[in-house]
């Protein structure tokens, strides 16, 4: 079953206090915003392609947002904004290597990257999840990039569509016509599976 699940933890208000404090001078701030995103930063990178090298992507995402701090838009939300630096960092990375080598990347996604949040499953549920999420990720390999991409966000990386538009770059409405698209090749290639708008 799909489902979008909601909540990152982190408060818009307490989120906003610290970029106030960061605009202050109180650097350290920033060391509290990289904390509470790094681990859904790492995600990104390693689901849009990064693998191995998603460390590598997520600490030049940093440093890239860190230094176009001044341009970002005050009342924004910080993730989305971060997050696409993480997805353009990662598709920089991703065209510097060899068609044969990403598809190498894909193939092996970490399990753990594709379970974080489920820990708190019992055995029973948790042996299906992985049964369940294999033939997801087959099947969203067999995706075009574009229907990846988006329900890699949307559903594994749990962005709302705002969030995906702005980490994707696109017009919501375009994510939402890609989203339905995606959703429709899924229930064709899983078709005793439920898949969820």
């Amino acid at each position: 079953m799909w489902t979008n699940r909601t909540g990152g933890g982190i408060s818009e208000t307490g989120e906003a206090e610290i970029l106030v404090r960061l605009r202050s001078g109180d650097t350290a701030a920033y060391a509290e915003l990289v904390r509470r995103h790094a681990p859904v930063a790492k995600r990104t990178a390693v689901l849009l392609g990064a693998g191995s090298e998603a460390d590598d992507v997520v600490q030049e995402a940093f440093v890239k947002a860190y230094a176009a701090l001044r341009g970002f838009r005050e009342g924004a939300a910080f993730r989305p904004w971060l997050l696409r630096i993480v997805a353009n960092e990662t598709r920089n990375l991703v065209r510097s290597r060899s068609r044969r080598s990403r598809r190498e990347e894909l193939a092996t996604l970490p399990e753990s990257v594709l379970a974080a949040g489920e820990s708190a499953l019992d055995p029973a549920v948790q042996a299906v999840s992985v049964e369940r999420r294999t033939e997801l990720v087959s099947a969203l390999r067999e995706l075009p990039e574009q229907l990846r991409l988006v329900v890699t966000c949307r559903y594994l990386l749990d962005l709302d569509e705002q969030e995906t538009a702005t980490v994707l770059g696109w017009p919501r409405g375009t994510v939402k016509s890609r989203l339905h698209r995606a959703l429709g090749r899924l229930r064709t290639q899983l078709p005793d599976k439920e898949v969820q708008r």
